[in-house]
Formats: C-alpha cells, sequence, structure tokens
C-alpha cells in the first residue's frame, strides 16, 4: 500500500472553498477546480515508498511491474497502464459544454494530429492521448449539470414558450426561435436536434444578436414557469459568456439536478456541461476533450459533429448497488472503473473494498484502516493511497477507539 499526494487543478471555474472544506485542510486562495488521483501522464499522483519515504510519480511507479501494481486481466485488457482517474470536481461556475471521443476516435485523431505535427500542447489541439474517457459523476452536494439531448417534442415545447415571452418585448420573436422549432419538426428526431445544433454553433454574429434578444425577453418576462430552471440556466450562462451559442443549444439538453448521492454516467457522445456543484468524478485515463461552446478556448466545429451522438437520451443516471455490508457500489457500463462509497460508524466491522485490479482510496470524513495479507496502512481525513492488484484482499476497518463516522471512497476497473 502506498500513501499518494495528488495534484490540484487550479482552472477558473473551481470553487475556492469547496475541496478545502471536504478534505478539512487549509484554503490555497486560488480556485481549486478538480483534485487528480491517479496515474495519468499529465498530472500523476506521487507515492510514498514504504521504508524509505522516498516520493515517486505514480506513472513511474506502476511501469516498474504493471503485472504486480495492475493485475494480469487489467494489463491485457487495458495495457500497462492504470486505466482509470479519479477526481474530486468543485465547480463554482460553469464548465465548457464538451463531449468525449469514442475508443476509435481517439486513436484515430491522436495519430492523425501527431501525423500533421500538432504540438502535443497545442491550444487548437482535440486529442492529447489515444484514450477514450467516459465517465461518471456522484455529487456530494447538490450537484447542477446538462447532460444528453432531451427529446425534440420537449425542446420545442420549451421554444414555444420562448417565443411567447419574446412576442410580448418591443424586439419580437427573433427569427432564430422559429427556426430551431421547423429543425426539431424533422421526421428523424436525431437529424432535427443535429440541425438545431449545427444551426447554433455555426451561426456567429447572427446566433450571438438572436441569444441576447431571447435573454433581454426572458429577463422582462412575467414568469418563467413552468421552465423556470431551463429559462434560469439561459440567463446565467449569458451572464458569463453572452452570445455564445452554448447558450441556446442548453435548451436542447437534459437539465440535471443531482441530490448529494445520486450519479449520472456519461458515455461517448455525450454532450454535457456541469454547471454548479461538488462531486467524486470518475474516468477511463485520459484528457481527450472537443468542445463546443462556453468557453474561450479552441472549438472544432468539424471534428465535434463527427463525435457527437444526436439521439436524444433519458437522463443516465446511474443506481448503487448495496454490498451485504449495505456499502454503496456504482458500476457505469464501462469497463475501467467502478466507484465504491465506504461508510463507517465507530466500531462497524470491516468492509471489504470492492477491488479488481489496481485500487485508488481517498477519505472525505473520519480515520480509517486498510488492512491486508501483505500490509496495513491508516488514513485520515484529505489522505488518500493507490494498493496494488497484489494487495488484495483488503479491508476497511474504522479505527479503534474513534467516535467519528469515517467515509471514504475506493475506485477500481469494473472487470
Amino acid at each position: 500500500m502506498y500513501e499518494i499526494e495528488n495534484v490540484l487543478r487550479d482552472y477558473a471555474w473551481g470553487s475556492t472553498t469547496a475541496i478545502a472544506a471536504l478534505l478539512g485542510r487549509p484554503e490555497s486562495g486560488r480556485p481549486e477546480a478538480e483534485l487528480w488521483i491517479g496515474a495519468h501522464p499529465d498530472s500523476p499522483s506521487t507515492a510514498r515508498i514504504p521504508g524509505d519515504g522516498a516520493a515517486t510519480p505514480l506513472d513511474a511507479l506502476i511501469s516498474r511491474d504493471p503485472g504486480h501494481f495492475l493485475g494480469a486481466e487489467s494489463v491485457a485488457r487495458f495495457g500497462p497502464r492504470l486505466p482509470f482517474l479519479a477526481k474530486i470536481l468543485a465547480a463554482a461556475q460553469p464548465l465548457s459544454l464538451q463531449v468525449h471521443p469514442s475508443l476509435e476516435q481517439a486513436r484515430a485523431g491522436f495519430a492523425r494530429e501527431n501525423a500533421e505535427g500538432v504540438p502535443a500542447g497545442a491550444p487548437n489541439r482535440n486529442y492529447r492521448d489515444d484514450n477514450h474517457k467516459p465517465e461518471m459523476i456522484l455529487a456530494l452536494t447538490p450537484f447542477e449539470a446538462l447532460c444528453g439531448f432531451r427529446p425534440a417534442p420537449e425542446t420545442r415545447q420549451i421554444l414555444a414558450h420562448v417565443a411567447s415571452a419574446c412576442g410580448s418585448s418591443e424586439a419580437g420573436v427573433p427569427a432564430l426561435v422559429g427556426a430551431l422549432q421547423e429543425d426539431l419538426d424533422a421526421a428523424d428526431e436525431g437529424q432535427g436536434i443535429r440541425r438545431a445544433f449545427e444551426r447554433l454553433i455555426t451561426g456567429g454574429q447572427s446566433v450571438a444578436d438572436d441569444t441576447a434578444l431571447v435573454v433581454a425577453a426572458l429577463l422582462s418576462a412575467p414568469g418563467l414557469a413552468p421552465y423556470e430552471s431551463e429559462l434560469k440556466t439561459v440567463i446565467s450562462l449569458n451572464e458569463k459568456y453572452p452570445g455564445d451559442p452554448g447558450v441556446l443549444i442548453s435548451l436542447l439538453l437534459n437539465r440535471v439536478s443531482l441530490a448529494p448521492g445520486e450519479a449520472v454516467y456519461l458515455p461517448a457522445g455525450n454532450v454535457h456541461a456541469y454547471l454548479h456543484g461538488l462531486g467524486v468524478e470518475v474516468m477511463a485515463s485520459s484528457d481527450n476533450v472537443l468542445r463546443g461552446g462556453l468557453t474561450p478556448k479552441f472549438v472544432d466545429v468539424p471534428e465535434l459533429l463527427r463525435t457527437v451522438d444526436f439521439q436524444p437520451v433519458a437522463v443516465p443516471r446511474l443506481a448503487a448497488e448495496r454490498t451485504v455490508l449495505d456499502q454503496e457500489v456504482f458500476r457505469p457500463p464501462f469497463e475501467e472503473f467502478q466507484l465504491q462509497r465506504i461508510d463507517l460508524a465507530p466500531g462497524a466491522a470491516p468492509v471489504p473494498l470492492a477491488q479488481s485490479g489496481a485500487a485508488v482510496v481517498i477519505v472525505v470524513a473520519g480515520d480509517i484502516y486498510l488492512d491486508s495479507p501483505k500490509g496495513d496502512l491508516q488514513l485520515s481525513r484529505g489522505g488518500s493511497a493507490f494498493l496494488a492488484a497484489a494487495e488484495a484482499p483488503v479491508n476497511v476497518h474504522p479505527v479503534a477507539g474513534s467516535t467519528e463516522p469515517a467515509l471514504a471512497f475506493a475506485v477500481t476497473t469494473g472487470l
């Protein structure tokens, strides 16, 4: 077992307080957006070697003996790298509207950009690696998001409400609103959604001008019900990114509110944006993101359109499975990862760690004691560990004499 130290990313959209409060440590004074827990080469965790305390990047440690650290099955399936990346994510402002490629798209795109000589860190680089990035998010606080396309008839109803609000304004109904309604009338629902999305993402200044008219009408409307959540999202997104195509694209997407303990999963092609909240995010180990708006960063519209799945979907909620000892395990339909929530009362019986291959553990409340036939390790709030596949089986205990409940999260493969 290796205690690890993790890398904090200070993206501008991050909260200045949420991660520090969760882990019980001082605030840095900067936005703290993501705490990366894993072996992704861009920001690998640092492992402390038992005995001498030497610090080693986790990806370098794993490379010494992938079979020992990852397990033969994981190496055969995913290669000699940790197949998942865990994060604590804290959004104080909306993230970019984005989509992740399939494995085939990632491999082809990465090879193509390498052949074209696009520098690895270039702002116009779409593919940072050759892996896909399916993911899930488990809410730790109320969590707001946009996630996948809603059915076209539902979006048409919202647009009809927008048209009514605009009709009461001095400027009248922008032509864009009617055009989007016509797009969504297509016999092929997915094709209609695609037309509406393309109209917005490629519309340039015309879309920006009509978006301003829509927002002005909504701000002066007597009421936003029954679409208050969706239309308030339009207004708030426009405050941050005035005229951005993502403002009205948000109306094409499912508006999701997660209570603490609820989760969603996001397969390749699912357009999404996290809006606000604190959560545990887990994904395949990749940093491939194609952006579609709500960002000053590079947007490659043709590549984006090749990647997006335009079929409407229900909100992809992910229910937890309960173990015999009443612990929660979240198993999305991806082989790279699963997430276990470990909740221990003082004096409770030990909980078996749901481990398949390597695992990482992070403690967010109280103290725990990890015990295996090959070693043991105590972790306090804010502490985390990497467990080699060869370490299994591992049990998680409350620390003897502790009077506080403990809460930890463990990630391993879904094999």
